[in-house]
């Protein structure tokens, strides 16, 4: 009964328009309150103990670094670099989006950041050469959910954080995933570049050119090989290569590029500021309602539930796939992943799911919640910068969900698709 009152008047705080946070703040009171579950003291040592997790520091720091890179025209320069070599083929522009967006994801780790960064570059630039407005715009959106697979990803910090799960792990785990979402956008974006008989300027590849591009762009290619390559080569952990992210991304907008200014730095600031407050209160919030649904024994209940509609490991796999594209439309995925890890966790692992597999199956699941309304993060950003309606955006994302639930499925049933290249890397 006290699970029930936990989930209920969450749902009903949430609906009434209460942000996530404070919705799972007061029902977790709510339900202490009432059924005497726990001491009201349980959420105040739930609070201290979320925050205070070293892991934790990584989000703020891949928060501001993003936010840096974009300010300092890093994202601009990995734009530019792929054009210059890829300008001469047809659909040139939608090879760079995704090339870039893949680049760019390897520095922020968040979907809405890469959508914004590269798409505000981008989109612009594919109108002047003859692209449709839509056909740019959803491109731009739908390779905005590499973001949080490609490591560092802020999605991946937070499942480790709940999990247990080694987050440096889950990062090599996310790289093949991630690169099989660009190229199938790659490849829908050509398909669709013909169907649609697009007319786009083609430029006479130059080479010299090309070189001159990639001498500007070299400090911005090199910011993910500098991270990743220091996380991989055992050189730092994921939380001090977020802190190495924002010097690298001060100095080289300071120093190199000189786009970043005073002013700028504040205002970079004051943003990632806001995103990090946002993510913080709901890992905050969000460990009281883990705790009180560890004690009503929810996970318990629901793996004995599940194992008795099926004792098939893909049939309880596709179920719980089609749970969380559901949950995706309408929660945040941080929100989703604190919330449903706990719950969705012991599930999967006594199927003999590996707890690695899992996390990149969940984040790609709430992935695509970026691109289904209503909540929709990336198509919001992306209308934002095009102006077009959510609405226009959405029916032109539809073929790119074709790409997006495939690649799903190959991950959810092949656990060599996230696990091959973690084993190979850690010998």
């Amino acid at each position: 009964m006290a699970a029930g009152v936990l989930f209920i008047s969450l749902l009903v705080l949430i609906l009434v328009g209460m942000p996530i946070a404070i919705a799972l703040a007061m029902s977790s009171a709510l339900t202490i309150l009432v059924y005497g579950t726990a001491t009201p003291l349980l959420q105040v040592r739930s609070i201290v103990t979320a925050v205070s997790s070293y892991p934790l520091l990584a989000i703020p720091l891949f928060i501001l670094a993003g936010d840096l890179m974009y300010t300092g025209g890093l994202s601009k320069r990995l734009v530019r670099l792929a054009d210059a070599w890829l300008g001469s083929v047809k659909a040139s522009l939608a090879y760079a989006t995704v090339a870039a967006s893949t680049f760019f994801a390897a520095i922020s780790g968040s979907g809405p950041a890469t959508v914004a960064a590269i798409g505000s570059n981008v989109v612009p630039e594919m109108e002047k050469r003859g692209y449709p407005r839509d056909y740019s715009t959803a491109l731009a959106a739908a390779a905005g959910i590499v973001g949080v697979l490609i490591p560092p990803s802020i999605p991946f910090v937070m499942y480790g954080i709940s999990s247990g799960a080694s987050v440096s792990t889950l990062f090599m785990a996310g790289i093949i995933p991630g690169l099989m979402f660009s190229v199938g956008f790659c490849l829908m974006a050509r398909f669709l570049y013909g169907k649609k008989k697009i007319e786009s300027e083609v430029r006479k590849f130059n080479l010299k050119e090309a070189l001159v591009v990639t001498k500007d762009s070299i400090f911005a290619v090199l910011a993910p090989v500098i991270v990743l390559g220091g996380i991989y080569g055992g050189i730092f952990s994921p939380t001090e290569a977020a802190a190495v992210s924002v010097f690298y991304a001060i100095v080289i907008g300071f120093f190199v590029y000189k786009e970043l200014t005073v002013k700028t730095l504040v205002e970079a600031f004051i943003k990632s500021t806001k995103t990090t407050a946002t993510c913080m209160g709901l890992v905050a919030f969000a460990s009281t309602f883990g705790r009180l649904l560890t004690l009503e024994q929810v996970p318990n209940n629901l793996a004995n539930f599940i194992a008795g509609i099926s004792s098939n490991r893909y049939i309880i796999l596709l179920l719980i796939n089609i749970f969380l594209i559901f949950v995706g439309m309408f929660m945040e995925t941080i929100a989703s992943i604190i919330i449903l890890t706990p719950i969705l966790l012991p599930v999967v692992t006594g199927l003999g799911v590996d707890p690695v597999m899992f996390g990149v199956m969940m984040t790609a699941n709430l992935a695509i919640g970026f691109c289904t309304p209503p909540l929709g993060v990336n198509l919001f950003v992306a209308s934002g910068i095009s102006g077009l309606k959510v609405e226009e955006i959405t029916k032109a994302i539809l073929p790119y969900f074709a790409v997006m639930f495939i690649v799903l499925l190959l991950i959810s049933f092949v656990p060599a698709v996230s696990l091959a290249l973690p084993a190979v890397l850690n010998g």
